[in-house]
């Protein structure tokens, strides 16, 4: 049976490590896997499968985890490391080096780095992107979790396209409809005398939920509704100061971090992605298999593959507060049908993702 090495900070609570756990079980059906884990903090390090071998490091960093990490590579001898975010590809790759190791090393991509640097000064730019340059080449190669993550990846790493690979999210997992099924898990959500709009993800700028919050002041004019956001960060006492500020605290939920998102989303009549920047949005994939009609910025990158232009959900310019408000009253007003919304994201299935990624490290006929 094969190997395969997989590695992860468990940094938080948000869609990287969501994603990869998803991963691992589907993984664990057809290889043998080792979970490499750089920290547990976050709720997604307890969804890790008893089929998966969990391996937490003793390093709290990846820089740090280079000697465990060669170790690893050296005793071990996977047949293939994935690894999950920059810094620790980069690691992984120094620790082949050191190792002496011939396994290669394949490297997953889920942002769009050029629009999550735009706002750093040119040094702190340089500084991310130049060791991705001089280091990258060694990778057996890049996935990226969709085309605008591959182009935006061949443009920072310089790799040729046929090194950078799209496969898309294991966001539809054969759970889902079970876990959105369970009990009914907020009074809101019961009581459906008004509609209710659902945000989901880390409380940070990257979100921009002042945003949804401002649009959804203006969307009480027309049609009066409530607010859940799931997730956590460090923006949570600003939203409260923002949401009093605009009058609509008062129907307002801010739900924290949620072991099961889903007995919430599955539930709301309008799904809203505000992001500034994205990889591909795991919130909205999920919405859309959820049959959730869905509004989102029109940022980088996914939302316009994931929505095809507009075609299963409107797009609205970042930071455009009118324009969402607008494209909320009205999605609300004519939502499309579940399985229209249901047949866009198909893609997304955790089998199907799992097995491409197999297939493209050799360890799958």
């Amino acid at each position: 049976m094969k190997r395969l090495g997989v590695l992860i900070s468990f940094s938080g609570d948000g869609g990287v490590e969501r994603m990869v756990t998803n991963l691992c079980a589907e993984f664990a059906n057809t290889v043998q896997v080792d979970l490499l884990a750089i920290k547990s903090a976050g709720g997604h390090a307890s969804r890790v499968p008893p089929t998966v071998n969990l391996i937490q490091l003793q390093a709290r960093h990846a820089w740090t985890a280079v000697p465990e990490i060669a170790r690893y590579l050296r005793e071990v001898r996977p047949d293939a490391l994935l690894v999950a975010k920059d810094r620790a590809g980069r690691a992984a790759l120094k620790a082949k080096r050191r190792s002496g190791s011939e396994v290669p090393v394949w490297i997953r991509l889920g942002t769009n780095l050029s629009a999550a640097l735009e706002r750093k000064d040119a040094f702190s730019r340089w500084l991310r992107v130049f060791p991705m340059r001089r280091i990258y080449p060694h990778a057996a190669g890049v996935v990226a979790v969709s085309q605008g993550v591959k182009d935006d990846t061949v443009r920072v790493t310089g790799l040729p396209e046929s090194r950078v690979h799209v496969i898309r999210n294991p966001v539809i997992t054969a759970r889902l409809a079970a876990q959105a099924a369970e009990p009914v898990p907020h009074a809101w959500l019961a009581d459906k005398t008004l509609p209710v709009v659902v945000g989901m993800g880390r409380l940070t700028r990257q979100k921009d939920f002042p945003t949804l919050l401002r649009a959804f002041a203006r969307l009480q004019a027309q049609q009066p509704s409530r607010l859940i956001l799931l997730g956590e960060g460090k923006d949570r006492e600003a939203l409260v100061q923002l949401a009093t500020e605009l009058g609509v605290a008062e129907c307002l939920l801010l739900a924290g971090f949620q072991k099961n998102p889903y007995a919430w989303l599955s539930r709301a009549d309008l799904f809203v992605l505000s992001s500034a920047w994205e990889g591909s949005p795991n919130a909205l994939t999920e919405a859309l298999a959820l049959g959730v009609p869905s509004v989102s910025t029109d940022c980088p990158s996914g939302p316009i593959e994931i929505l095809d232009r507009g075609r299963y959900g409107a797009l609205v310019r970042i930071g455009d507060d009118e324009g969402l408000a607008a494209a909320m009253a009205a999605t609300l007003r004519a939502p499309l049908p579940a399985p229209t919304l249901q047949q866009a994201v198909d893609e997304y299935r955790a089998t199907t993702s799992a097995q491409r990624y197999l297939r493209l490290m050799g360890l799958l006929e």
